[in-house]
């Protein structure tokens, strides 16, 4: 259970540029990369240098940035791909291909027995030309590939001896965790190297399943910003954060957790989408306390109704009492802030004044500050 020395990679801008509104230019491949690396994230995967010369391009830059973060390319089992890959400097290559029926016929057309040879040839050519790099293999479509294709696959890479690391790929969302955990689980007791999760969220499992892989073995994650990506994108960078806070603050003691939320308006605004309400520590409700019942208590002790500390992430909680869910204790707690002493008796008569009016409508914080000033004259 390496939850105390998994490392991320962030893929943002690989993953990230095939969400439906993303398009990065170089300096905000380079602003988004450099608050990745403010954030502490060990690894960045960028779009294949094949893709475009632009592409190309800003690997070149990237790699020569001078981030901490180590920069990896995403390229196909080919060869050429790899050649050009090892050009742009890059610190390490995340190789895949498909495994599964559909995509063999309809992709590569490629047998388990070729995809094996291919993968031996062009993998062992890498580690000639490169004896340093950072060298992943991966199939592609993991969890709808047969088990016994997929271990054949994965055995017989690790007997070359020239990888760092194997991956599995949730590609369509479709995997649940206990199929990651026991995938994972195989391929690290069977090969004793590494092991990356990639994990789709078309059917909203991608968190759950990226923790079910660190629990069985794995020891890299793939996140990107929001979690875009391909259709519904893939394991959210802050809602894996916030899922192995809730477990043990100290898994992520190594990340600067207050850049976060720069990081989900940074890529938000450049994406032109909204931060979801719901989102995962940054979302406008994710620390707005409303129902009475829970106000008191997280006022008077904030774990009561709270996993996450905000204070954590840079941010403040907010308790709403313009509404007819109030409750006197809050009502309190805010004239307290105003500077103002009511007793408990007029707080108790406001609640239930503000109750009455947010009936006809909501009222706003500076309403409801007056008439606290008001009550604050008029009390004896």
């Amino acid at each position: 259970m390496p939850l105390d020395r998994y490392s991320i990679i962030d893929s943002t801008l690989r993953e990230g540029e095939q969400f439906s509104t993303a398009s990065f230019t170089t300096a905000q491949k380079l602003e988004i990369a450099g608050l990745l690396d403010e954030f502490g994230i060990e690894m960045i995967e960028m779009t294949t240098p094949c893709a475009s010369p632009q592409s190309e391009a800003d690997i070149r830059a990237l790699v020569n940035a001078g981030l901490r973060a180590r920069i990896l390319t995403h390229i196909r089992c080919h060869r050429d791909d790899a050649l050009r890959a090892l050009d742009t400097g890059v610190h390490g290559l995340d190789i895949v291909i498909g495994t599964s029926p559909l995509l063999m016929e309809h992709s590569h057309g490629k047998s388990i027995e070729q995809i094996i040879d291919l993968a031996a040839e062009v993998l062992t050519f890498v580690r000639a030309q490169a004896p340093d790099i950072i060298l992943r293999f991966s199939t592609e479509d993991t969890f709808r590939s047969r088990e016994s294709d997929l271990l054949r696959v994965y055995l017989a890479v690790a007997d070359l001896g020239v990888v760092n690391r194997l991956g599995v790929a949730d590609t369509v969302g479709i995997a649940l965790p206990d199929q990651v955990y026991s995938m994972v689980n195989q391929l690290v007791r069977l090969t004793g190297l590494d092991v990356e999760f990639h994990g789709h969220n078309d059917s909203g499992c991608a968190i759950a399943n990226a923790c079910a892989a660190l629990q069985a073995g794995a020891t890299h994650v793939d996140t990107t910003i929001l979690g875009i990506g391909e259709r519904n994108g893939i394991t959210p960078l802050g809602g894996l954060i916030a899922r192995l806070y809730t477990l043990d603050r100290a898994y992520v003691a190594k990340y600067n957790l207050p850049v976060l939320p720069r990081l989900d308006r940074l890529v938000a605004d450049l994406c032109g989408i909204e931060i979801p309400f719901s989102n995962y520590i940054t979302g406008s409700s994710a620390f707005i306390h409303k129902a009475g019942i829970h106000t008191k208590a997280v006022l008077a002790d904030p774990a009561t109704y709270e996993i996450l500390k905000p204070q954590d992430f840079g941010l403040t909680r907010e308790v709403m009492i313009g509404h007819r869910l109030t409750g006197w204790n809050a009502l309190r707690q805010r004239a307290q802030t105003l500077g103002l002493h009511l007793d408990d008796a007029t707080l108790r008569a406001l609640a239930q004044d503000i109750k009455r009016r947010a009936d006809v409508r909501p009222m706003a914080l500076h309403e409801v500050d007056s008439l606290l000033q008001e009550a604050a004259v008029a009390q004896p």
